[in-house]
């Protein structure tokens, strides 16, 4: 499919050459049709053609004065008009050179936004697999990835407007509000990351129109009045991932602390210096609102925003008493789904629906949770959390060796999947309760198999394909930074063999890390946390079980891979 360019011109003041740009825009938006636009003023171009651009096949639009300032690219152009033209009828401008696809036309324009609960290596495979998907049927598309700093490459309501579909390939819940009315198709980010072509097909037979507000439980509304419950886990996983960065700003600032304060950072003599400030802000404000975090967006993702309140406050009561982690979860939970049935059976005047979000909802949650969560449930849960504490903490010997390689094993088997992610928000849950040793032994174990896949290639050449062998380094960098996703290219092309060697290393890594004691204060980062002081302890140990465990899984796939048949050729 040919693309469009325009190139705009005003030597005068420039302002009309923007309004005709955006007046342009607008009109090729209206009919589906790409175009990119060049403004050309005194003070220099703004958003300048791409090199090589317009290329052979392309439209080439030139709005301005008579003469151009550049006669060699006035010859190409395939139209002249001037600025009063367009700003005149900007659809009349771009002709039957823009006109709207025909019916029965094969070409879809399609955005997706992909989303995982860490947002860092699935969020972006996710958006790589459905790229490829649609360049593979010939489709336009527009992927926003919802990664862990935010929203990258956001789509704008005109792309939103002119799509076909919207594709959400996400592990946790996504905000559909914006899209209201458009056909939407949602799941999880695995098919999109192993077949983007046959997820993009998929969701042109099956997408759902968008009712006009996202129904509470964050399923879409459609025109047959179905709705598609989107599961415990997947709210778990929404409320770890909002959870996370609590985690990671407290737990680095507590070892920063150590760092410069020793072991007596929070000790009251301690007191003015940088180090308990350090900690003071790392302990009582980022360690503080783990649990109210991870319930609110449990309850949110549950509910949508009138949860968030219901389950901040049940999280902070949860705390209060002693229920951490777990109380924090049950009482997300019951925040979540005690707004989503008082929304469905609290009927209000038309004018007084805007009181429901605001007022009624978050008083009446509110009220709900609490008085569950200090009547009814905290006190049990409370007591569930201390014996579990007491069983982790007094874990020695086999005891300590069969939960890490539990962990350990859980961590390589789908590599960032549902099972990794189980392991991972565990070991995060009994973090934020002070427990520190299965966090060392599950960020060992997802380390390994990227680290282990890399050494293979080097070790066992003739094992792997030329393409495969080039990626080693890569995964190399991912597995140091705790990216275990960085062995998925070479487990998916040999899961039999791969996977089953993979988690024996991964295993023995977690195994190793439990028994000898390590403790890690941060949730993520890799061998990039490891020097700082106070983060992890028995730092040789804890380098010796990731060593043992890639060393353990290379000689396995080494043992067990079949030579590729492009090695052998070669």
């Amino acid at each position: 499919m040919s693309k469009f360019y325009a190139i705009v011109e005003d030597r005068d003041a420039g302002v009309r050459a923007f309004l005709a740009a955006e007046a342009l825009r607008r009109a090729a938006e209206k009919t589906g049709r790409a175009i990119e636009i060049e403004v050309r003023t005194e003070q220099g171009p703004v958003n300048p053609l791409p090199e090589g651009a317009p290329a052979a096949g392309d439209t080439l639009l030139l709005v301005g004065p008579e003469q151009a300032s550049d006669p060699a690219l006035a010859s190409r152009a395939d139209s002249r008009l001037t600025l009063d033209a367009v700003l005149s009828d900007p659809d009349a401008a771009l002709g039957a050179d823009t006109a709207a696809p025909a019916a029965g036309s094969d070409t879809k324009r399609i955005v997706a936004v992909t989303s995982c609960p860490t947002g860092i290596a699935h969020t972006f495979m996710a958006a790589e697999g459905l790229q490829a998907g649609a360049a593979q049927l010939g489709y336009d598309m527009r992927v926003e990835t919802q990664g862990s700093v935010g929203a990258g490459t956001p789509l704008t309501a005109e792309e939103i407007a002119a799509a076909d579909i919207v594709i959400i390939a996400a592990d946790r819940e996504v905000d559909r509000a914006r899209f209201a009315g458009k056909r939407v198709f949602a799941s999880s980010t695995k098919p999109a990351i192993s077949g983007g072509a046959k997820l993009i097909a998929r969701a042109l037979d099956e997408a759902e129109t968008q009712g006009g507000e996202v129904q509470a439980d964050g399923a879409s509304g459609n025109a047959s009045g179905k709705q598609e419950r989107t599961g415990p886990y997947k709210h778990l996983m929404t409320g770890v991932s909002f959870m996370l960065p609590f985690v990671v700003a407290g737990g680095l600032l507590i070892a920063m602390a150590f760092a410069l304060g020793g072991v007596d950072a929070n000790a009251d003599a301690a007191e003015g210096t940088l180090a308990h400030a350090l900690f003071q802000i790392g302990a009582s404000g980022g360690f503080a609102l783990i649990v109210p975090a991870l319930a609110g967006y449990i309850a949110f993702s549950i509910a949508d925003r009138p949860g968030i309140a219901p389950g901040m406050i049940g999280g902070m009561l949860a705390n209060s008493i002693g229920a951490g982690f777990l109380g924090g979860i049950v009482a997300g939970f019951v925040a979540g789904y005690g707004v989503y049935w008082l929304n469905r059976w609290i009927q209000l005047p038309k004018n007084l629906q805007g009181l429901k979000p605001v007022l009624v909802l978050p008083v009446l949650g509110t009220l709900l949770t609490g008085l569950l969560m200090i009547y009814a449930i905290g006190t049990p849960v409370a007591a569930l959390l201390n014996f579990m504490t007491e069983w982790l903490r007094s874990m020695q010997g086999s005891s300590a060796l069969l939960l890490g390689a539990i962990l350990g094993a859980m961590m390589a088997l789908d590599m960032g999947g549902p099972v990794n992610k189980a392991a991972y928000a565990f070991s995060i849950g009994v973090l934020a309760s002070g427990i520190y040793g299965p966090m060392a032994a599950t960020m060992a174990a997802g380390m390994t198999p990227p680290l282990a896949a890399a050494l293979a290639t080097r070790l066992f050449k003739w094992r792997f394909s030329l393409e495969e062998r080039e990626a080693g380094g890569a995964a190399a960098v991912l597995g140091l930074a705790f990216v275990t996703e960085g062995a998925i290219p070479f487990a998916a092309r040999d899961p039999l063999r791969m996977i089953p060697a993979l988690m024996a290393g991964s295993a023995l890594a977690g195994a190793i890390s439990m028994a000898v004691g390590v403790e890690l204060r941060t949730p993520h980062g890799g061998i990039f946390v490891l020097p700082i002081p106070g983060a992890v302890t028995h730092v040789g140990l804890y380098a010796v079980a990731i060593i043992a465990g890639t060393v353990l899984s290379a000689v396995l796939v080494g043992l067990l891979k079949r030579t590729a048949p492009a090695a052998a050729a070669a």
